[in-house]
């Protein structure tokens, strides 16, 4: 891959980062560490900041706190945007109108770093393939970090760059809006499913969106597809890059496959043996199938067959995924927060082998229940649902309408886990997966999985 190190076209910049969240601090850092002019703004004011801006607080950079990010675009040369804020924002479209260079923070950090960068998008696993992944590089010997949406930012890992570092960037949808020269040299599409449709408006939008990770590749570089996934169908032929493609289900030309239950790699015509499926020590098919897809960006990146099962074998997910929590009077208690749309509590429910109590509900991304209500039905373990959150009354109303009667309606996170500990019987499990964003009632889905789990331990 290019090596981008793009650092002297920002000394002397004027750069105004919006958003002080994680990335925005980091954003800013950055910049002020290869020789930008650097001013950051955020509609809360400092005491409502508190101490995620602590570290700006040293760096000679102009703060325009708790005012509109409109009346700071004067002057301006670059914008650098927090994933939070849309693209269609008034004061971004502004900037561009005004020729101000708005860009995502990931794509900073890719312009300044000198490391190589493998990326993986999708709606669902992208956390799980990209520690997995970074795990991977790790055991092999390589100095690597996981970044980008995984709550890392892509820009705190590059502010202590090595001479040859390796990046496993997360990249959602929102990051993908203003991203620019963003080119890695091998990225995954795991998944494309509903979501995020409070922003994007439709699924063609939101699949271009997620697309655009492939947008800078050269035949020299791979894209990794998911073959059994049906909202992938015909994307694969988009791309410059080499295909490599993973599924459960049959071979593939090139990729990764399941056969006669071993996880085979297939490159020019040569099948290599990896690990028996059993032998993966993270459960259930969609693991099975992030599991595939590192194991493609994996072997096109030089590592062996024998590290890579290794980690395989010993690599134990991510919170907020699934995690096993504790069992108490027999009954075994799953955070799995990271649940945050149909499709990803969809795999949950297909994961869970005993009698389960399901704990649904958030805030409102425009999602669709039924499907989730239809695979709860038929499932022959999810025994009750506990609704909480803005869209309790919607769930209730798709779980009534597809059959589904068990239900039990809650007013906090603590009720709600009571209330599913009093339904479960020994040798059930407590799972709670909302399939909705968290923003009702948390600041994100790690904080609303830590209540969960701090409730589940004080039982």
């Amino acid at each position: 891959m290019m090596v981008q190190n793009q650092k002297n076209r920002f000394i002397g910049q004027r750069a105004l980062v919006v958003g002080l969240a994680r990335s925005g601090v980091a954003a800013a850092q950055l910049l002020h560490q290869i020789g930008a002019v650097v001013t950051v703004n955020d509609s809360k004011s400092r005491e409502e900041l508190g101490s995620m801006v602590d570290e700006l607080d040293s760096l000679p950079v102009v703060r325009r706190y708790g005012c509109p990010a409109m009346e700071c675009l004067k002057d301006q040369d670059i914008l650098v945007l927090s994933p939070g804020i849309p693209d269609t924002a008034d004061f971004v479209v502004q900037a561009k109108q005004q020729g101000i260079r708005v860009i995502a923070e990931i794509e900073l950090a890719y312009e300044v770093s000198r490391g190589d960068l493998v990326a993986v998008t999708g709606t669902n696993g992208k956390t799980t393939t990209v520690t997995l992944l970074n795990q991977m590089f790790t055991d092999a010997g390589r100095c690597s970090h996981a970044v980008g949406n995984i709550g890392y930012p892509y820009s705190a890992a590059v502010l202590h760059e090595g001479e040859h570092d390796t990046y496993v960037c997360e990249c959602s949808s929102f990051q993908m809006e203003t991203v620019d020269g963003f080119h890695p040299r091998a990225a995954a599409l795991l998944n494309i499913t509903e979501d995020h449709l409070n922003r994007h408006g439709t699924m063609e939008e939101y699949t271009r969106l997620k697309m655009r990770i492939f947008e800078k590749q050269t035949q020299e570089d791979y894209a990794v597809f998911n073959a059994d996934d049906p909202g992938l169908e015909g994307l694969k032929e988009k791309v410059r890059s080499q295909v490599l493609l993973f599924s459960r289900k049959h071979e593939v030309v090139q990729g990764a496959f399941l056969c006669e239950g071993k996880v085979i790699f297939r490159k020019d015509g040569k099948d290599t043996d990896i690990i028996r499926a059993e032998e993966i020590y993270i459960p259930g098919p969609h693991n099975l199938e992030n599991a595939m897809a590192a194991v493609c960006i994996a072997m096109v990146s030089g590592l062996s067959a024998e590290s890579v099962a290794q980690t395989l074998r010993t690599f134990q997910g991510v919170e907020h995924r699934i995690e096993f929590t504790r069992e108490l009077d027999g009954i075994r208690y799953y955070n799995d927060s990271k649940g945050t749309n149909v499709d990803s509590t969809l795999c949950a429910v297909h994961t869970m082998n005993r009698p389960s109590v399901i704990i649904l509900g958030g805030s409102d991304k425009h999602a669709d229940f039924t499907p989730l209500a239809k695979a709860m039905v038929a499932s022959p373990y999810i025994q009750s649902a506990v609704l909480i959150g803005v869209t309790g009354p919607q769930i209730e109303k798709s779980l009534l309408e597809a059959g589904f009667d068990s239900i039990i309606k809650a007013v906090s996170m603590q009720d709600a886990v009571e209330k599913a500990r009093a339904q479960a019987k020994q040798g059930w499990n407590v799972l709670l997966s909302p399939a909705c964003a968290s923003f009702d009632m948390f600041h994100d889905y790690e904080e609303r999985g830590r209540v969960f789990k701090s409730i589940v331990h004080a039982l």
